[in-house]
């Protein structure tokens, strides 16, 4: 059955407009010139329409300069190298190569974002018109504990604060990983069942709420580096399964269904994030990736750095039929929409396949492929107003399927289910070219990973002979190693890199995400050192809250 979506008209920075939601009582949208100002009485009709700043700081915790969306620069998929002419500074660098530190802006815009979405849920949940809505109070503490799972999984060791009243010179503490852990796991079980089952853009239904505590799950052990306890996978699949027998959803017919500027037609969404045009931009994937004179690829007039690039190890790791490829990247030589070369200074745009080195000399203009999959509207919009599938049936099935694996089985299903599962996420991606690609077997997965892991740099000057600096290292030793290649195929440019390589392991007990090395991060020596697992805890929040404790390491 296919899902049924609701676009909302999307509030202003200025907050002008207002969103609103469904709930038992016939709710209207309502106009102020204030966000939820405090002296203004609500009335029980249009309370939920306060609720504003909770849809605006996950836009801009996810899509904001500086954005979650970005993290996959710590990951063996793309980064952003100092380009030479350009220049783009120390901030992301020090992400590819996992040199962390507390003044590092994109973590502190993270933490602020976030928090500001916290505080505004608990502003709202202290309102007494909202209180009378059982319904706006179960999604506010729904939405809350979203926002602190993202906390808790770049940052772990948080404060947790529920209340919005506080006496003069108060401070949250910051809590144990256990604590926040069962504090969100407790506030989804309780309003999970209060919650609409229609899917509704921005809205957390009962399935979101679901997928959240599947996410939970799936990550506990490797959150906690406790591996001993596999019935947290069970309950993965516990929670999965109720997405799964609604019969709610399904896989979109084509791949980029799901990354078009309007998802709302896609059944295979679970929660999106909307953005709209003059009321809620934010995705700059376009501006960020593309080379200015490459925006006439598309028609596109907006601001262009050029400075995303693909990693030409994982551009390795695609089989050649795998139609992703295609609508994830581009590359080679480049022309305008009308079938025009597009030219620099005299020279054809060529997207080389190999970028030399993340800073050392760095990487020139026209090397790395350049991402593509999320829809580049032309004029000056791009990417600015694409929605974001935040949670989408396809992880649904690839979460259940490495469950299995992990579990060898549960529940009457085998690890050939979970190989079917991985084969009908990939159909879609070769019935164009050869179907019978589409199918992996239990032992693919099980098996090592493609991707050729090992410091790879060229530092060479453009006008000299190449010197490239290789190790090899493989994919051989990587547990699921097959699985975990598929997730990258799936999911790139979608915030799961990062999660996925700290809880896919090494023989020698070492996450990915530290065991291995990629472009010019190199692997941790120490095989006991995590933690790079998690981001060190912003500076400007330490010298605001002397009741914070740095995380270990840093």
């Amino acid at each position: 059955m296919k899902s049924k979506f609701y676009k909302s008209l999307l509030a202003s920075v200025m907050g002008a407009s207002m969103l609103s939601m469904s709930s038992c009582t016939d709710l209207s949208e309502t106009i102020y010139s204030q966000i939820a100002s405090e002296k203004y009485e609500f009335t029980d009709e249009d309370a939920q329409s306060m609720f504003s700043p909770v849809y605006t700081s996950l836009r801009d915790f996810y899509w904001a300069w500086y954005g979650y969306a970005d993290l996959d620069i710590c990951t063996d998929l793309w980064c952003i190298p100092l380009r030479i002419g350009v220049g783009w500074g120390d901030l992301y660098i020090s992400f590819h190569k996992h040199e962390f530190n507390a003044n590092l802006g994109h973590l502190s815009g993270a933490w602020n974002n976030a928090y500001a979405g916290v505080n505004a849920c608990n502003r709202l949940l202290a309102d007494e018109a909202v209180q009378n809505s059982e319904t706006s109070v179960a999604q506010l503490r729904a939405y809350r504990a979203l926002y602190y799972y993202l906390l808790f999984d770049m940052f772990r060791n948080i404060p947790l604060d529920t209340s919005f009243e506080h006496p003069d010179g108060w401070q949250p503490e910051q809590v144990t990983p256990q604590e926040m852990w069962d504090f969100i796991m407790t506030e989804l079980e309780e309003v999970q069942d209060l919650l609409d089952t229609d899917v509704t853009m921005s809205l957390l239904s009962q399935y979101a709420v679901h997928m959240l505590k599947a996410k939970m799950y799936l990550n506990h052990n490797a959150w906690f580096n406790d591996h001993s306890d596999n019935s947290y996978y069970q309950r993965c699949i516990d929670e999965l399964n109720i997405i799964i027998n609604s019969g709610r959803f399904q896989l979109a017919p084509a791949y980029s269904d799901n990354f078009q500027e309007d998802i709302t037609s896609s059944p295979e969404i679970i929660f999106g994030i909307p953005y709209e045009y003059l009321y809620g931009g934010g995705n700059y994937f376009a501006n960020l990736w593309m080379n200015e004179a490459g925006r006439a690829t598309f028609g596109f007039t907006g601001w262009a750095t050029g400075g995303g690039g693909a990693l030409h190890q994982f551009l390795d790791t695609y089989d050649e039929d795998d139609g992703r490829f295609d609508d994830t990247w581009i590359g080679g030589p480049q022309s305008d929409r009308y079938g025009e070369p597009i030219y620099v200074d005299g020279t054809r745009l060529d997207y080389t396949y190999n970028m030399r080195s993340i800073d050392n000399p760095g990487c020139y203009s026209m090397e790395g492929y350049r991402m593509v999959k999320y829809e580049i509207v032309e004029g000056d919009r791009g990417t600015s107003y694409d929605d974001v599938p935040f949670f989408r049936y396809a992880d649904v099935l690839m979460m259940k399927a490495e469950c299995l694996l992990r579990l060898g089985g549960y529940n009457g299903e085998t690890e050939q289910d979970a190989a079917d599962l991985v084969t009908q996420v990939r159909q879609r991606n070769f019935n164009a070219t050869d179907p019978s690609k589409a199918v992996r077997t239990v032992a693919e997965l099980k098996g090592p990973s493609v991707y050729a892991y090992g410091h790879s740099e060229n530092t060479a000057q453009q006008d000299q002979a190449d010197n490239w600096t290789t190790t090899e290292e493989g994919g051989n030793d990587i547990e699921l190693g097959g699985l975990l290649d598929d997730l990258a195929w799936e999911f790139v440019a979608e915030h799961h890199r990062r999660q996925d390589l700290i809880r896919f392991r090494m023989t020698n007990g070492q996450n990915v995400y530290n065991g291995k090395s990629w472009f010019c991060k190199d692997a941790v020596t120490d095989p006991t050192d995590k933690h790079n697992d998690i981001f060190p805890i912003p500076q400007s929040a330490l010298d605001g809250n002397p009741n914070l404790v740095q995380n270990p390491g840093y």
